[in-house]
Parts: C-alpha cells; structure tokens; sequence
C-alpha cells in the first residue's frame, strides 16, 4: 500500500528544524503515528535514535533522569524519536531536562494517550513543546490517490468502516470487519481497562455501546448511570478517559444565556465510524440500516475536527437546541461569526433555518450538508 503523506508531517518538520521545542504527537492506537514518525526521520536527514516506550529495554535506557546519561544516550545523534512515550515514567520531567541541556538536540514524541503523556509533559514542558493530534486518515489526505468520482463511490464504505490506515490496504468485508473488531479489544480499550485499575471491561463496553446508539442525541449521564448500574461520576470518569484516548468526543450545548436554549446535557460522537460499528457489531450495508442518519452525522463531524484541527484553525463546536424543540446539528462559533450546519443524509432534505435562532442569530450563516456538497466542508474543493 503507497504510504499517504499526512497533513501534519510538514508542520511537525517545520517547528523541529526552526523552534527549540519538544514536538508532542497525540492519536489513538493505529492511526499511524509510528510510521509517520518514521517518515519524518527520513525527511529530517539527521543521525536519530528511535526509542519505543513500550519497550522494557529502552525504557531502562531512560530510568536515570541525568544530563550525563542522556548525553550518553545521544551520543552524536542529533534527532530523538519516543514512540508510545506515555509509558516511559516522568517523561514530562525527562524531555525537559533533555531540550534544556543537550545542544541542537531534535525531539519527537508520540503518544496513544493523552491523559498521561500530557499530564507529565504539561508542567514541565510549559513552553518548550508543541503539539499535534493524529486522527484516521482524513478525507483531504485520502485525496492524494482518490480523485472525485472515486471518493464518492467511496463515501458509503466510510460510514461503515471509517478510515484506519490499515483498512486501505484490505479488500473484503470480512477482513475490515476483523482488524476493525481487534482495534476495539486488543488497542483501543486496553489503555482504560489498564488505567487507574479499572476492572470492569464490561462496564466500558456497555458505556461504549449506550453512546454508539446514542449518537446525535443528548445525553444524560443520571439515566445512563441508571441503566448500567454505576453512578454518575463513573460514567463520567469514564467518558473523560474515552475522550483521552481518542476514542469519543464531547458536544456542548450553544447559547448566548437565552433562557429558552438548552445547554446542560451534551452530545458525545465518536472519532471513527469504523470504531462505533465494531462495538454494536453491526457492519451491514448503508441500504440494510436503520441507522444511516447517525452514521452520516457522525462521519461529516468527525471529518470536520480533522480539518479544523490540520488547518489549525481556532473554533469552538457546540450543537443547538431551542426549548419549543427546534435543533440544529452543528455549530461552529470563530473569531470571524458563527456558522450553523444541519447534516442531512437525504439529497431531497427540504430544510429551513429554524424561526428561533434566525430570530436571534440573524446574521449566522446555514448550511445544508448532504452527499451532494459534504466535500466543500471537510477538504479544499470548496
């Protein structure tokens, strides 16, 4: 499979080669940070050495938090490369030292987690790192071998399977279904089930499956508590540690302190539709679902975060909803005004700007997305 450039490797290469700042690369498990690493050490052209966290052997090499023994660890080397660095103990601490007291020294370290990589780095590194968030394969970048008519014939395979790097290369169903069933149980849950002792697998499981159910709507942490017999703090916990490992993402409520809007309950979507299928187990064609509206909702916005987040681009997303029932599904507010989106499946979709908020957003702008246009929003065609 042609290896795809990714939108972050220029930026990445660019602040190593011109800023003394330790370079922090977030991401879940498989989405391609290690061979994207690898692929910046190419084109940094630097004598480097590569260091996987998970292993036993490199992680003694950095057990003693010394200037002297990681001088020694470098030797010439100019180019430091921490793989799965959240598993290395006070790594925040061990780069700091590193970036302040060894000259000319490049530093890249990537992490599946962010709860623990960037509680250690946040303190220590206050100033001195930069960071990017590696997602799956974005439209934008999946461009660079699809033209249009190919991306489009592709897009219902997208809604089911998502966009994993490793799916490009797989060809039948039953193979996308099988990788995409070994992320969720083998990667994906292994950081919160390893975490802060966490035993109960079945718990996150049910959680997981509640909220695939559950996308596009909100959610009440009291009624899920509830149904899956644990409190509301737990489920709580539990989705701030899914966000962390890049599996959900949490929605707020937009207002402007009207009292009519509702903004205590938030929407939570998934990062991949291919991940929200493997935990319903449901891998049927987009014409065999009942469910196809959550799946296009899901896809357009997680596309949307990528390009906000590649693009580097400063907004706030909320959804909207109006107490006498009228909603809208995406908001995105910038510095430059505020701009609705009502995601419709259905190419025919006779929608209108709700009464309410063109009452009070008179000059937001609406946007219908539907297959016809989505690619205007999520690459740069538009």
């Amino acid at each position: 499979m042609k290896y795809i450039v990714r939108t972050i490797e220029d930026g990445i290469i660019k602040t190593l080669k011109t800023k003394r700042k330790v370079v922090l690369v977030f991401g879940a498990r498989r989405v391609g940070k290690t061979e994207m690493a690898k692929k910046i050490i190419e084109k940094m052209s630097l004598s480097h050495r590569l260091l996987n966290g998970e292993d036993i052997e490199h992680r003694a090499l950095l057990e003693q938090r010394s200037i002297n023994n990681f001088k020694r660890l470098m030797g010439d080397k100019e180019f430091l490369v921490i793989d799965e660095a959240q598993a290395i103990p006070e790594i925040g601490l061990k780069l700091k030292l590193m970036i302040d007291s060894i000259p000319k020294i490049k530093i890249l370290a990537t992490g599946s987690s962010s709860f623990e990589l960037n509680n250690q780095t946040g303190e220590p590194l206050v100033g001195r790192k930069k960071e990017y968030v590696l997602y799956p394969l974005s439209q934008m970048e999946l461009m660079q071998q699809e033209d249009y008519f190919t991306t489009i014939s592709n897009l219902e395979d997208r809604l089911i399977f998502g966009a994993y790097p490793e799916l490009i290369g797989l060809q039948s169903r039953k193979e996308k279904t099988e990788f995409l069933k070994d992320i969720v149980n083998s990667y994906l849950l292994k950081d919160i089930v390893a975490f802060e002792g966490i035993r109960k697998r079945d718990k996150i499981v049910n959680l997981l499956k509640t909220i695939s159910f559950r996308v596009g709507s909100e959610i009440s942490l009291e009624s899920i508590g509830k149904e899956l017999q644990i409190s509301k703090n737990t489920v709580e916990r539990y989705l701030d540690l899914l966000s962390k490992v890049f599996v959900l993402h949490r929605v707020s409520g937009f207002s402007r302190n009207l009292d009519n809007e509702i903004t205590k309950k938030a929407k939570w979507y998934f990062y991949d539709n291919g991940i929200r299928n493997a935990i319903i187990s449901n891998f049927k064609p987009v014409q065999l679902r009942d469910d196809v509206g959550k799946l296009w909702e899901n896809y357009f916005i997680s596309e949307r975060i990528k390009y906000q987040s590649y693009h580097r681009l400063q907004i706030n997303n909320y959804f909207w909803r109006h107490k006498n029932r009228q909603e809208i599904d995406w908001v995105e507010e910038s510095d430059t005004g505020i701009t609705a989106y009502e995601i419709k499946w259905s190419k025919n979709a006779n929608v209108v700007v709700p009464s309410m908020w063109k009452k009070a957003y008179s000059e937001s702008e609406f946007i219908v997305v539907t297959p016809d246009n989505y690619l205007d929003y999520i690459t740069d065609m538009g």
